[in-house]
């Protein structure tokens, strides 16, 4: 027996796709720099320091004395030594006026002008410990700087930005179809 049979003939649907690519450039130009940086202002102020030694008293010790401070001193021991020579000398007359109370004056004055006093021994350090005055201002320092602002003027370059846009263009190359057919 002869069964009829169904026959389903399809044809599937094609499409083409037409794709131009987007383009996109972009440059970055370099920034034109200029800085500049001025100097900064600085002033100096400055006081001399002082020194002064005063070595009077030192050079007086060690025997480095000025004519005033000399000729003051040997006037003042040459008032000293006569004032003594006359009292030694009124001591002595009053003695020998005295001659007829006993004694021998003469023999007494003769021994104590013969005997020659010692001298007694010191040690003398010269020149004398905080003879010399040293004084001492120091110097002062006054600095002033006053810092300067940079001077930017950079320029600074968009970049170039171009761009295409990209498309797509769709197409049926082929319709899609059914054929159905019957065979006995």
């Amino acid at each position: 027996m002869n069964i009829p049979k169904l026959q389903i003939q399809t044809t599937d649907a094609k499409i083409g796709l037409n794709i131009r690519q987007p383009v996109q450039r972009i440059e970055q130009l370099k920034a034109e720099l200029d800085l500049q940086q001025p100097n900064a202002k600085l002033s100096v102020e400055t006081t001399k320091s002082k020194l002064s030694i005063d070595a009077f008293e030192a050079r007086e010790s060690m025997g480095y004395k000025n004519t005033r401070s000399r000729t003051a001193e040997i006037a003042q021991q040459s008032i000293q030594e006569g004032l003594e020579g006359i009292a030694r000398r009124a001591l002595e007359g009053n003695d020998l006026m005295r001659i007829e109370n006993g004694g021998n004056p003469i023999v007494q004055h003769a021994k104590s002008r013969g005997r020659q006093l010692y001298s007694s021994l010191n040690i003398k350090f010269i020149p004398q410990a905080g003879s010399v005055e040293v004084n001492y201002e120091p110097s002062k320092v006054d600095i002033n700087i006053e810092p300067q602002k940079v001077i930017n003027n950079t320029k600074i370059n968009k970049p170039i930005h171009q761009y295409t846009p990209g498309s797509v263009k769709v197409e049926m190359l082929q319709y899609p179809s059914i054929k159905i057919d019957w065979l006995i």
